[in-house]
């Protein structure tokens, strides 16, 4: 193991318990060690019941917003 590489790890290591999951689970997925599915975190998961249940309400952006949004930050 290179210096560098021992050095993130001792960084990730003192990171909370989600966190080192979230970088063990992208520097497996850069060696190539990916099984495809990806694991919502539990605030991921509530975040998108929340969100199926705001379309479900009908409560969706307009194109006005849309196009408010994409002024605000297009290049």
């Amino acid at each position: 193991m290179t210096k560098l590489l021992e050095q993130a790890i001792d960084r990730v290591r003192a990171l909370p318990p989600e966190t080192q999951d979230e970088f063990a689970r992208v520097l497996l997925r850069l060696a190539g060690d990916d099984d495809g599915i990806y694991r919502l975190t539990p605030e991921e998961e509530a975040d998108l019941i929340e969100a199926e249940a705001e379309i479900a309400r009908g409560e969706l952006a307009t194109d006005d917003d849309v196009q408010t949004v994409f002024s605000k930050y297009r290049l």
